[in-house]
């Protein structure tokens, strides 16, 4: 997609569609950003009040004898209560029109007077644009070919300087690794395995020479003595996969963060057999997916941090050699565990990967990312991450990079009475507690196998893949995490 900026709304380039922004003022809509001769073409639709600026409100004109085809009023509300997020949504809003008219070109406004600040105004305006222009049409059609994720071929922001034109292609290419995000997660899950994400890995080591990939086969898990990642692939037909990214942007500091993703390519619950929502469980991937759009952006941006990106892949599926509840299987440190129900397998292999990471790169900070438990979307919904965190400067941090990004977390207790509810009498520790907290349990459990290392688990069960679409989010798989991280470490 290739995006440019023209000096004045006269030079703007010829296009399908105008996007122009207005707030809801207290006697009807204020146009945001328009010259007086334009103004008069939209003045009728405004004067009969059918158009009155409210938050995400749209209204498509047909002027004639104008560069484009078509003017799309948007509406971003109250100038004074305008916020990033209002601004994403309500560009998201248009976007979304425009795709419908199968628009290719598109040109479009900065709203003026924003009460924010511009830059990170911009952005948002920017996410909301280049997030809503996505679609996931590989699996249509009888040849199944890969299709573009972006359907808009040209857009034009008017007036923008040489440096707000460089900020809108960083966010370009950071919103182009959600699209790679959300392209794994709503892919086949026969295609989305454990071997498709290590080629995955291998190849964005191929294109960024600051980027190592390291894949553990069966064999090397095997002599790790990953017992529990081991344990959960036990009935799968696709051998599991270990997988290691190491990111090098900044050579000479001593600050390196770990990203662990779940990796579970396909869910079934084991013997405890899921009863319901097994056709979404290609989702169960969603943290795996954010490790590597997360590297590939650092890379890409050339983010001036040091990464460790982890991913235990494996199924969980069901068979003769399905590991059984009621046994017992001995994790990387040592932790033996009872199995208690086999359809909280990713703590398992999260279990692993912690073991592993905080053993042999000894990171300053270590983020996990998991699709674990139903009961966070009980709690908080689709839209916020439950945050769970042993370091209370590590959990601020990504509280303020979530209210930048609007991928938005809630932080939840670890409250170490539960720890009780994970005794075993025959092992060390359960894998599961229940239903009773069982978002906190899930985190507890994964506590366990921190030694000291800052730590924070999101819990992204319901904001990774949402019942339906919305905002600027056209498909179920949202990508959540990679924006947010990147924040983070920027």
């Amino acid at each position: 997609m290739q995006v440019s900026t023209s000096k004045s709304l006269n030079d703007r380039p010829s296009a399908d569609m105008l996007i122009v922004p207005f707030w809801q003022g207290k006697k009807g809509a204020e146009c945001a950003a328009l010259s007086k001769e334009l103004l008069s073409l939209v003045e009728a639709p405004l004067s009969a009040g059918d158009f009155l600026g409210k938050e995400g409100e749209t209204l498509v004109l047909y002027p004639e004898k104008q560069k484009e085809k078509r003017f799309i009023l948007l509406g971003l509300g109250n100038k004074e209560k305008c916020t990033a997020e209002i601004l994403r949504r309500s560009y998201a809003a248009a976007i979304k029109i425009s795709l419908k008219k199968k628009n290719k070109a598109l040109n479009v406004l900065i709203p003026v007077g924003l009460e924010l600040e511009k830059k990170l105004g911009l952005i948002a305006i920017f996410e909301g644009v280049f997030l809503s222009n996505y679609a996931f049409n590989n699996l249509k059609g009888a040849s199944l070919k890969e299709t573009p994720t972006s359907l808009l071929e040209k857009i034009c922001f008017l007036g923008l300087s040489k440096e707000e034109l460089a900020l809108s292609k960083k966010t370009q290419m950071l919103t182009d690794c959600v699209h790679f995000t959300r392209n794994l997660v709503n892919g086949n899950a026969d295609d989305v395995n454990p071997q498709m994400l290590s080629k995955e890995a291998k190849d964005l080591a191929k294109e960024f020479p600051k980027i190592k990939a390291t894949i553990f086969d069966k064999k090397r898990i095997e002599k790790e003595k990953m017992g529990l990642l081991l344990a959960v692939n036990r009935s799968s037909t696709r051998e599991p996969a270990f997988i290691i990214l190491e990111y090098k942007g900044a050579p000479t500091s001593k600050e390196t963060t770990a990203i662990v993703g779940k990796g579970i390519t396909y869910d079934t619950g084991g013997l405890n057999i899921k009863t319901s929502g097994m056709e979404t469980m290609k989702c169960d991937m969603a943290g795996s997916a954010v490790v590597l759009g997360t590297l590939r952006a650092a890379a890409l941006l050339g983010l001036k941090a040091n990464l460790i990106g982890i991913i235990p892949a494996t199924e969980n599926a069901i068979g003769p050699d399905s590991y059984k509840p009621g046994d017992v299987y001995t994790s990387l440190a040592g932790i033996t565990v009872e199995i208690s129900n086999t359809d909280a397998e990713g703590r398992l292999v999260l279990a692993d990967a912690l073991s592993y990471v905080e053993e042999h790169f000894a990171p300053t900070q270590i983020i996990d990312l998991a699709t674990l438990t139903g009961g966070i979307v009980v709690a908080l919904g689709e839209e916020v991450a439950g945050l769970f965190c042993n370091n209370d400067k590590l959990a601020e941090k990504l509280k303020s990079a979530s209210e930048v990004t609007g991928e938005r977390v809630w932080r939840m207790p670890l409250v170490s009475e539960y720890n009780d509810m994970l005794k075993s009498s025959v092992a060390d520790i359960k894998n599961s507690a229940g239903r009773t907290a069982s978002s906190i349990t899930g985190a507890l459990f994964l506590q366990n196998f921190i030694k000291k290392t800052p730590w924070a688990h999101l819990d992204i069960a319901g904001a990774a893949y949402y019942s339906d679409p919305k905002y600027y989010h056209p498909t179920k798989a949202t990508g959540m995490g990679v924006r947010l991280l990147i924040e983070l470490l920027s």
